[in-house]
């Protein structure tokens, strides 16, 4: 790859939102991986594609990591050298158990608390606040529907799948609020990949989520994990690591703030890489063809209701 200058690294992420830089929950821990790196990076808004499974990504010179590609981003930019944390630790037992356990048990609560939980209106300010309404609350519809596919949730079995989610959670802190203890990280007092995901799950989840979420509460019962990551929230503030500045913390904008806020940052144009045209492109339709592609579900399950009545007036 052709290495990139120092502040030449761009991470694009979703906006910030809840006093965080990005009120993304997949694009924060990657914000403070590069962080706890000090790896020195631009901090670049993307509000356009709400549903992009490529954001977040990191690009430098005519490299680009996406958020979509094997791994994720930290683990791409590991596996081409350009900042890797996590060397000495990921061999260890222990280290890959919490790692899986924080990509599973607590990924999956955040993703069920946002669009089947209490985070509703959370979500919809993540995710679709920039969009016109109709357009929002389609893909807000459909992505409630694509959970309930991911999770099989069904009439008959959505209390059990919500008690299951909720209680693995809970497992969750407990294995972690015990590791941590009261040091500052979790491995050998020095910051791994699994610090970023934890650290950026707990800020999201007590500055995002609403003060009745299942999770937040069970959170707040392990004091030293919310100690812990905001110790590290306020080394972000003060440490000015990065060119993405504590300016980005701040408290949720009003409507009129919000919108200017949200458009990208202006950076020096480069040649773009034919991969990066293509995403472009891609991009260029995607919010006409999630659409279409929202009202023929839609219409489906309209047509599967009616089915269902019409075998209903049969019997």
């Amino acid at each position: 790859m052709e290495e990139s200058r120092d502040g030449d690294w761009t991470l694009v992420a979703r906006k910030p939102y809840f006093g965080l830089p990005t009120a993304c929950p997949v694009c924060l821990p990657v914000y403070i991986y590069l962080k706890l790196a000090r790896c020195p990076f631009n901090l670049e808004i993307n509000s356009a594609y709400p549903d992009s499974d490529q954001i977040p990504y990191v690009e430098g010179g005519t490299y680009v990591a996406y958020n979509n590609e094997k791994g994720g981003v930290i683990q791409q930019l590991k596996q081409v050298g350009v900042v890797d944390l996590d060397s000495e630790f990921s061999s260890l037992a222990e280290w890959v158990s919490m790692k899986a356990m924080m990509s599973s048990w607590l990924a999956d609560a955040i993703t069920y608390e946002l669009w089947l939980g209490s985070g509703e209106n959370s979500a919809k300010q993540i995710y679709y606040s920039d969009l016109p309404w109709v357009i929002g609350k389609v893909l807000f519809v459909k992505q409630v529907y694509d959970v309930k596919q991911r999770f099989n949730i069904s009439k008959q079995n959505a209390e059990k799948k919500e008690e299951e989610i909720y209680d693995r959670a809970k497992a969750a802190y407990r294995a972690l609020s015990t590791m941590l203890g009261e040091q500052d990280f979790l491995f050998e007092n020095r910051p791994t990949s699994l610090d970023a995901d934890l650290v950026g799950h707990v800020l999201f989840t007590l500055q995002a989520l609403p003060e009745d979420s299942v999770i937040r509460a069970a959170l707040l019962e392990h004091g030293n994990l919310v100690r812990y990551a905001e110790r590290h929230k306020n080394d972000f503030l003060t440490s000015g690591q990065s060119s993405a500045s504590a300016s980005n913390f701040q408290p949720p904008p009003s409507a009129a703030q919000a919108s200017s806020s949200s458009k990208p940052k202006r950076k020096p144009k480069r040649e773009k890489t034919e991969e990066e045209k293509s995403f472009q492109r891609k991009a260029k339709y995607f919010i006409g063809a999630q659409l279409v592609a929202v009202l023929l579900f839609l219409s489906l399950l309209g047509s599967s209701s009616k089915a269902d009545l019409d075998e209903d007036d049969e019997d």
